[in-house]
């Protein structure tokens, strides 16, 4: 949710219409993510000012705007850097003054854009208020861009010149909360700052020369000169007075103001001088042979699929890094240094391709990944599984599996969609190591505060490895000295980084913000987890071969099943047409498929649709049974079948009219339908723990044509967003 893109170029001559339609193709890029509103902030006519366009809607109405404002495209500029948002809200309904950027003032001397929540922002705006400042809009966002004016004016009036970094490293003490943002301002024309802290940022680079070095070095506060002041623990740099002790770092007194609880920053004094303002160069990536400066643009974006056209070269910023461009140059600071951190950020090659998230042949991006899960499925798989001989190789996890099957128990803990693909797989996990699961939304894991001791092995499943809930449910593993490892689609993201091991599920950039490949791959992922623990074990040997042999069919009896959509758009169109609720039934492996297959239908159709566990239908459920109530089942073949041809039949006998999803060729079901009124779908048999692979691809198709047949922008389903990175 939310998109942050921003372009800097440093001697690549631009002209502002070149450089406003690159912002705005970066924005629609990310428009898959969810967003209410738009924005952008370019140089304007005036020397060192600025031009903001915003609008509510999605980019099309920015463009509109735009086009009404009518600014000159054809001012050329040699160095430039411009910053653009969609804007998903969190504080303040979706109109024009709350669409980012946000602005310090009239004359939008700082600008800034903003992903995630600044939690006490209330306090900043009663701060700022009291200080003469006049909001705008009701967003948290715009308590950052007032603030920075604040202090760089106290600082100005103390007769001191702050590099702009400095100045951001004073405004991001006062913020609590998490954030990845952009800033520009009219007092350091042609750079931009970009931070983040729980909400992903990255930069790329496109030079035509090759970089010295394919990384960029962090530059830690110098020992030996003065740099931002060292926070002592007990007060705000807004708080009390700063005293120079003229050998070093300044500090805080520790004694603050308040007033009604509220903090006071009517003493911030000087922290630099000109004598140690001067910028010296340590980012060697950038340096060029002959000491003449390189021609390069930078790409500043919340998701590499908006940065892709233009460069493959990446780097993935760590949370609390500031990365300050200038002069053709990135810099990367931080605050202080940290025991065992890395005093690099590589840059990385991105194997994404633009091809890869473009729509295709196909009306929608969710019905291309749908279509895509052959070919996605294979790729999860792809260099992992040995069918000749019966093995698993996953080499993000081989060193550290060892201590994984000694663990008491594993704890599972992801949202919504990746949560279903651990209940999916939990039975089979079980099976398999003979360790206890548990499965654990994220969000109710915090709530509970629940007891994670040293010997458990907590796993976190995410497609994008940005969600909020899950990465704040990682850090609290970590604190408690758990093992972690991650499920991740997104490579290079937070918790991929943040996790002691784990696997990529390789199925490449998922834009629909309803997710499916990634659904399948997650499966198959944590299947091929589940088999390389137990691959020491004598006594699984036959259970093991069957299941990495039917995981060998799997791409292919996908491709069947998707030879049902045209059936299951008659479905649609007639049985299951201007329905108000669905329930869906299945037991043991196929709960998860129903409770996903349930999820799906509510998010993009938005019709009510339940996930019901089928042995538990006479305990409630069975009161809502009629003959108009639309009912789909889970009939495939395993050990519980006898069990779910008795619930179907509870249905059946309270005129109820089910759609079964079956088997091909199965008797029970051909023979049932001929004394009761049931519909059946049928798909190929594999080994039960991989049947919700199959099974959930007509709920897919389903929940596709519900939302088309209604006229729903099935790529952008209402107050929806593709990832959670707000709590």
């Amino acid at each position: 949710m939310c998109g942050i893109f921003g372009y800097c170029n440093y001697l690549v001559e631009r002209s502002r219409g070149e450089i406003i339609d690159t912002l705005v193709d970066g924005l629609e890029r990310l428009e898959y993510r969810g967003y209410d509103s738009t924005g952008l902030a370019i140089d304007g006519d005036e020397p060192d000012s600025t031009m903001i366009f915003k609008q509510i809607g999605k980019v099309s109405a920015l463009k509109k705007e735009i086009k009404r404002q009518n600014p000159n495209r054809d001012v050329t500029f040699v160095s430039h850097c411009g910053i653009a948002h969609t804007r998903w809200a969190t504080h303040g309904e979706p109109k024009q003054v709350n669409c980012h950027p946000q602005r310090s003032d009239p004359n939008n001397e700082f600008v800034v854009v903003h992903n995630g929540i600044i939690t006490n922002f209330r306090e900043l705006k009663t701060l700022l208020t009291n200080k003469g400042f006049k909001f705008e809009s009701d967003t948290d966002t715009e308590c950052i861009a007032k603030l920075f004016k604040h202090i760089y004016d106290t600082n100005v009036q103390n007769g001191n010149d702050l590099d702009f970094h400095e100045l951001t490293k004073l405004v991001l003490l006062e913020l609590e909360g998490s954030y990845g943002l952009l800033c520009r301002s009219s007092h350091y024309p042609n750079e931009v700052i970009a931070t983040r802290k729980g909400s992903p940022l990255l930069i790329g680079v496109k030079s035509e020369k090759k970089l010295k070095v394919d990384f960029v070095d962090v530059e830690f506060p110098d020992d030996n000169r003065p740099e931002t002041p060292i926070h002592n623990g007990t007060s705000n740099h807004i708080n009390g007075s700063r005293i120079p002790n003229g050998n070093g770092p300044t500090t805080t007194n520790g004694n603050s103001n308040h007033i009604n609880g509220l903090k006071k920053a009517h003493n911030l004094l000087p922290i630099a001088t000109n004598e140690f303002n001067l910028r010296h160069s340590q980012s060697r990536a950038f340096l060029s042979e002959d000491g003449t400066p390189n021609p390069v643009e930078f790409f500043l974006s919340s998701d590499a699929a908006s940065v892709i056209k233009h460069t493959k070269k990446v780097l993935f910023l760590e949370d609390d890094d500031l990365a300050h461009i200038y002069d053709g140059e990135l810099h990367i600071h931080r605050s202080r240094k940290e025991v065992g951190a890395s005093m690099t950020r590589s840059i990385q090659t991105l194997e994404m391709e633009l091809a890869q998230i473009m729509k295709g042949p196909y009306k929608h991006f969710m019905q291309k990944e749908i279509y895509e899960q052959p070919e996605s499925t294979l790729n999860t798989m792809r260099g992992r599984i040995d069918f000749d001989n019966n093995s698993i190789m996953l080499g993000g996890l081989k060193a550290w599996l060892p201590a994984i099957r000694r663990a008491r128990r594993l704890i599972m803990v992801a949202c919504g969609t990746s949560y279903h693909s651990c209940l999916a797989t939990r039975a089979i996990f079980e099976e398999l190591s003979e360790i206890p699961v548990s499965v654990e939304l994220a969000s109710d894991f915090l709530d509970r505060k629940s007891p994670v001791f040293r010997d458990d092995i907590c796993v976190f499943v995410s497609q994008s490895g940005e969600t909020a809930d899950t990465m704040l449910a990682l850090n609290y593993c970590l604190e408690r000295g758990a093992l972690t490892v991650g499920i991740v689609n997104s490579v290079g993201s937070s918790l991929s980084r943040a996790t002691h091991c784990g696997v990529h599920i390789n199925a490449g950039p998922e834009i629909g913000v309803a997710s499916t490949k990634a659904y399948t791959s997650q499966y198959i992922a944590l299947v091929m987890v589940a088999l390389s623990l137990s691959d020491d074990r004598v006594s699984k040997l036959e259970r093991r071969k069957d299941i990495i042999q039917g995981l060998k069919l799997i791409p292919g009896q996908i491709k069947q099943v998707l030879n049902l959509e045209d059936r299951i758009k008659k479905l649609c169109e007639n049985e299951l047409k201007d329905q108000k609720s669905l329930l869906l039934l299945g037991r043991g492996y196929q709960f998860a498929s129903a409770l996903e297959g349930a999820l799906k239908i509510k998010e993009i159709s938005y019709m009510h649709s339940e996930g019901v566990l089928a042995g538990e239908l006479k305990h409630g459920v069975l009161a809502l049974v009629d003959e108009n109530l639309p009912i789909i089942a889970f009939g495939t073949r395993d050990s519980l079948f006898p069990k779910v041809v008795s619930s179907i039949e509870q249905v059946t006998a309270r005129k109820g009219h089910p759609i079964v999803i079956c088997n091909e060729n199965d008797d029970v079901w051909a023979k049932k339908a001929e004394s009761v009124h049931l519909e059946t779908l049928e798909v190929p048999q594999t080994v039960d723990c991989l049947q919700g692979l199959l099974n959930i691809i007509p709920l897919q198709l389903m929940s596709y044509w519900l939302a088309v047949n209604k006229g729903i922008d099935v790529d952008f389903p209402r107050n929806l967003a593709k990832s959670v990175t707000v709590e």
